[in-house]
């Protein structure tokens, strides 16, 4: 049995669901400690949903997530680790309980026929209410998503952000020393050397070696993230995820889903393209060291952009609606 808790309004309890194997649901109100938020209107942070919606939508949504959250949660439990897969839990920090419990967005409320009673048959279900800093993230989010939306994407770099974080370093300094890299050394540095680095994505940008960094066409950093990034990049499309489950629970559990989904299709393509041998893991290379493989991973790149694009635009709608009804409620 698992713990879900949800706060009420401000001023108001706290209140705990506890889920057992058959679905039944019991609140009880275990805090009297008021919650400081933007917004004080009750009804805004409530939703009565049919039991029967409810329990398709928390099926469905378990079924997306569940091999890969408990797939983790079960190497953990038994000190083992997966070189791919436990990227999308240890770098983005979503718990796997977290990403397993189906909750609605906000924005559903729009789609929701009007409910007001609560009682037999209907699951009550209560938002948090929004701090300052969530809707300071939320205008931020919803802004990096227009812009990446408004610009060309780029499909040149060629995955060789993985191969710039090893350039030129020793066995010894290598992250990953566990893993076998696919050719020498001398020949990782020859292709770094022969192709142009145009990394836009800080938070790759930031693992090159020192050599590598001065060969990037530009120097992304925190500062410039608005301006850098671009729908081409495997990076910013799997960060999805991330935005997502800053703004979770409001922009609901579908959504963040859907964002999980671009970061597994991500970071499969990523290791892919990398200098690592991990075939042996089901990870056939994409050797973008070969013209071939660079016309594959572009194609690869392509997809992940289509995949990303309508996500990235639902992300960006349910920012904006979450910003705009705290304003109203203004």
């Amino acid at each position: 049995m698992d713990l879900f808790c949800a706060r009420k309004p401000a001023n108001s309890t706290l209140h705990c669901t506890q889920r057992h194997p058959g679905g039944i649901f019991t609140e009880n109100s275990v805090s009297t400690t008021p919650v400081q938020s933007v917004l004080t209107t009750p009804s805004l942070w409530q939703l009565n949903i049919p039991e029967d919606v409810w329990v398709t939508a928390e099926q469905r949504h378990r079924a997306r997530v569940a091999a890969h959250a408990e797939g983790f949660v079960q190497r953990r439990a038994h000190g083992q680790k997966h070189p791919v897969w436990d990227f999308l839990f240890t770098y983005y920090n979503f718990s796997p309980n977290k990403l397993l419990t189906w909750v609605p967005g906000i924005q559903q409320k729009d789609k929701q026929p009007p409910l007001v009673a609560s009682g037999a048959g209907l699951r009550e279900h209560a938002w948090p209410a929004m701090k300052p800093r969530d809707v300071k993230t939320a205008k931020w989010v919803a802004t990096l998503c227009e812009n990446i939306l408004s610009r060309p994407a780029r499909f040149g770099c060629y995955g060789l952000h993985e191969w710039a974080m090893v350039y030129k370093q020793t066995p010894e300094d290598i992250r990953h020393s566990q893993f076998p890299l696919r050719l020498p050394a001398e020949e990782i540095s020859r292709l770094i050397d022969s192709q142009p680095l145009c990394c836009t994505h800080y938070d790759a940008f930031r693992f090159f070696t020192p050599q590598a960094v001065p060969l990037n066409a530009t120097q992304p950093s925190l500062e410039t993230r608005q301006q850098n990034e671009q729908g081409g990049c495997l990076h910013a499309n799997m960060d999805l995820y991330k935005w997502a489950t800053k703004l979770w629970p409001w922009v609901g559990s579908d959504l963040v889903a859907d964002a999980f989904e671009v970061a597994i299709a991500g970071r499969a393509m990523d290791m892919r393209a990398s200098p690592y041998e991990l075939s042996n893991l089901g990870f056939e290379p994409i050797r973008i060291e070969t013209e071939q493989g660079r016309e594959e991973y572009r194609r690869e790149q392509q997809a992940l952009f289509a995949l990303a694009a309508p996500v990235r635009k639902r992300l960006k709608d349910a920012c904006e609606h979450l910003v705009r009804i705290i304003h109203q409620a203004d």
